[in-house]
């Protein structure tokens, strides 16, 4: 290719980086100013929750049928249509006036979010070749985390400075910028001909079926995992869900192209991807326990510790990445998914009175072998996926993100719950059970993370 070919390639990956570092500084953002929006806005932590569940709901529920409408009307179309929402949804959240209307908004702004979730991997996979495809989807995750890492301190000071509400209002002019950018160097990919039609029974089957199990998952440790409720959610998500494969299998032109899962590499790089995320959404969920209440740091001081992790696997994802164009995947993710193992491992070890030089360094561990991970299993799913499905690729990618990290959170949850109820009076006052607990859920996160090194060495 030429230079100037070249030099589009990578201003395609600025664009859409800028995508990516927003959607991911705006959740982490979220996240840290919850009790903030729910002073403000007079809500009990119940309630505000719900500002971050339904947004990781609708992103759930959505990314297959928007990554099959991006393959079907063009990846750049829905891209830019996706970004658009996403900064009027921004904008709106800003102007709540009650946490009802934030949730509501936080719904649009999600879809928003999710049509760039399920097209940005899928148009850099048309944009670059595959001797650097590994490279840009390294350097994307580099935007990923950038935004991960950077939200709490920056959302913090925002909102001390302007208020909370500026967090969202932000996103509007650099949105902007960043839709003008895509605008002018993302090539137009809609596809010639007529295309297919869009499977609205099986968007809509998998849609209902997924949220009945999600909201099973995220609200099981709270519930009851027996409880009616959740045992009801999860028997009819279970029912939903077959319905939707059984639907899939027949129909000519399926929402999602079952035949993906016959490719080995895709299918064990999915399945790597959801335990991937699954560990350490375990660990992300757990170790504020540790830290705030079991050894009593403020919020900043947990924060800076738990930087460790993203800030690492930011410095590491391209250069995996780029590994990875010239060794393949299946050494690199293997490595990442058993270095990721050991920090976990390390971490599950660790008591309350633990160094802090300690926990982070284990922490590094963690990140390095995520960071390994991402980039080299991204590659490999996005690069087994033919032309015409590569925006079904990117919400299968995106998918296994999300399930991971709610299973993560879920099964997290679940440990930790268990070892504090079945502890006594004295273990609890005293924060021993607090500390098993997390001992507990951190080795479950670790095994998880173990049945990863099986899925990537199997590609």
């Amino acid at each position: 290719m030429t230079g100037q070919h070249s030099s589009r390639r990578w201003l395609v990956l600025s664009a859409i980086g800028v995508g990516t570092f927003m959607s991911a500084l705006d959740g982490s953002v979220v996240n840290t100013l919850l009790p903030v929006m729910s002073r403000s806005l007079g809500a009990d932590v119940a309630g505000i929750e719900w500002v971050v569940t339904v947004y990781l709901l609708v992103v759930s529920a959505l990314l297959l049928g928007i990554g099959r409408l991006g393959d079907l009307r063009g990846h750049k179309r829905t891209y830019l249509g996706g970004f658009a929402v996403f900064v009027v949804g921004s904008a709106l959240c800003g102007l709540a006036p009650s946490a009802g209307w934030l949730i509501a908004l936080r719904a649009v702004q999600a879809i928003g979010a999710t049509m760039l979730f399920a097209n940005a991997p899928a148009i850099l996979t048309r944009s670059f070749p595959g001797s650097e495809r590994g490279r840009a989807l390294g350097a994307l995750g580099t935007f990923t985390y950038l935004g991960l890492t950077t939200g709490p301190s920056l959302g913090g000071w925002i909102a001390a400075t302007f208020g909370w509400r500026w967090v969202f209002y932000i996103n509007a002019p650099v949105g902007v910028i960043a839709i003008a950018l895509a605008w002018g160097v993302v090539e137009d990919d809609r596809p010639e001909g007529r295309p297919e039609p869009f499977d609205l029974a099986g968007a809509a089957l998998f849609t209902f079926g997924l949220v009945a199990l999600l909201i099973a998952l995220n609200q099981g440790h709270d519930w009851g995992w027996l409880s009616p409720r959740v045992v009801g959610l999860l028997v009819g998500a279970t029912g939903v869900l077959l319905a939707f494969v059984a639907l899939e299998r027949r129909v000519r032109h399926p929402m999602l192209d079952l035949s993906l899962f016959r490719n080995g590499v895709f299918a064990w790089s999915t399945m790597s991807a959801v335990l991937n995320y699954a560990a350490v959404s375990s660990a992300i969920f757990l170790l504020p326990f540790l830290l705030i209440e079991g050894r009593g740091l403020s919020t900043r001081d947990a924060g800076l510790v738990l930087t460790a992790q993203p800030l690492v696997m930011a410095i590491v994802a391209p250069i995996s990445g780029a590994l990875s164009d010239r060794v393949g995947s299946r050494a690199p993710t293997t490595i990442g998914m058993l270095l990721l193992t050991a920090g976990l491992l390390l971490l599950s070890l660790l008591s309350a009175a633990a160094p802090l030089a300690a926990i982070v360094a284990s922490l590094t561990i963690s990140g390095l072998g995520v960071g390994i991970f991402v980039s080299p299993n991204n590659s490999a799913l996005m690069g087994a996926a033919p032309g015409n499905r590569l925006g079904i690729a990117s919400g299968i990618l995106a998918e296994a993100r999300n399930v991971g990290m709610v299973l993560g959170v879920g099964l997290a949850g679940a440990v930790f719950t268990t070892v504090l109820s079945r502890s006594g009076a004295d273990a609890v006052a005293s924060g021993a059970a607090l500390v098993h607990g997390v001992q507990a859920g951190l080795l479950t996160a670790a095994l998880v993370s173990a049945l990863g090194i099986g899925t990537s060495s199997m590609r």
